[in-house]
């Protein structure tokens, strides 16, 4: 009697999930196969001269290169993010090979919401506002001769989130594409460029530190606005990883340290549509219930030439 009963709800079981069925699969596939159009488009677009901030990170470093020729090998590897060879886009490529794979993910929730992410921000809007990290930085190299895009001015910046200015490049600490956080020999955690990255450390203000980066940092695309939509499960998890470690540092001492994401900076000019409507960077990682999960499918935003024109010149006027 027992074992009949038990056969019974298992099949009332089997028909209940079957009859709710379980969408989850179809969407990851629906976005993944929208993710690898998107990718293979905005490439594309790069190389083929269509997105402007590329435009303008092209011109920046060509101009840059002739007045400071000690740093024209780092100037070289940032103008790749002008091309479908720089590092945020083979970062998309490489998060896209990685969704096909179950195994990298804890649940199907964190897989549907990677395929989401990973769709957004192929977008060539966002995309485009991105690389207003990387053309800052070159127009901050520049001593003020070249004009930011996309952000107030870096002086104004500093003064308008109490921040402290690392220098020039300290848009790129915290971006995983970059650099990644490591840990010294006296349990401090610092900011460590990947590759020729390194020169930064010839301009800007000596190492960047995790704990006071995090309480003094200032805007930056990536960190106030485009965090949760290019950074991957992997990387968000090491990111938690260095937080909870340092927390835990600071509790022992008996003090409170607060994550660098958990209040935005100011400092976002002329955004796209896009990047106004991401959710907040400090929800990167966080598990995303299925009955919850609000899918931005039907909502498919049109490519945009972002190859419009600009209201600033090249050069900041004197």
């Amino acid at each position: 009697m027992a074992v009949m009963l038990m056969r019974i709800v298992t099949l009332v079981l089997l028909l209940t999930l079957t009859g709710c069925g379980d969408d989850r699969p179809e969407k990851i596939a629906k976005f993944q196969q929208l993710a690898q159009e998107r990718i293979n488009t905005l490439g594309q677009m790069l190389d083929n001269g269509e997105i402007r901030n590329a435009n303008l990170l092209k011109q920046y470093t060509n101009i840059l290169e002739s007045q400071k020729t000690e740093l024209v090998p780092l100037l070289n590897e940032l103008s790749k993010d002008g091309t479908s060879k720089g590092p945020m886009y083979t970062s998309l490529k490489r998060r896209l090979s990685e969704l096909g794979n179950g195994n990298n993910f804890v649940d199907l929730d964190q897989q549907l919401e990677e395929a989401n992410n990973l769709y957004q921000a192929a977008d060539p809007s966002l995309f485009n506002d991105m690389l207003s990290d990387p053309v800052n930085v070159v127009a901050d190299m520049s001593d003020g001769a070249l004009a930011r895009v996309n952000s107030i001015s870096r002086e104004a910046a500093v003064l308008a989130n109490g921040a402290e200015d690392f220098g020039a490049g300290s848009q790129l600490v915290g971006n995983p594409a970059y650099g990644n956080w490591q840990t010294g020999s006296n349990g401090m955690s610092f900011w460590a460029w990947y590759g020729m990255y390194s020169m930064f450390s010839n301009v800007m203000r000596g190492p960047v530190y995790y704990d006071r980066w995090s309480s003094r940092r200032n805007y930056s695309y990536y960190n106030d606005v485009g965090r949760y939509r290019y950074t991957s499960p992997k990387q968000a998890k090491a990111q938690n990883q260095t937080f909870e470690r340092t927390k835990k540092q600071f509790a022992n001492q008996g003090k409170r340290f607060d994550s660098p994401y958990a209040k935005s900076r100011a400092g976002s000019t002329s955004l796209s549509r896009q990047s106004s409507s991401v959710p907040k960077a400090s929800t990167v990682g966080r598990a995303t219930g299925g009955s919850k999960f609000r899918s931005n499918y039907s909502k498919n935003s049109n490519f945009r030439n972002s190859g419009s024109r600009t209201t600033r010149g090249v050069r900041r006027g004197k």
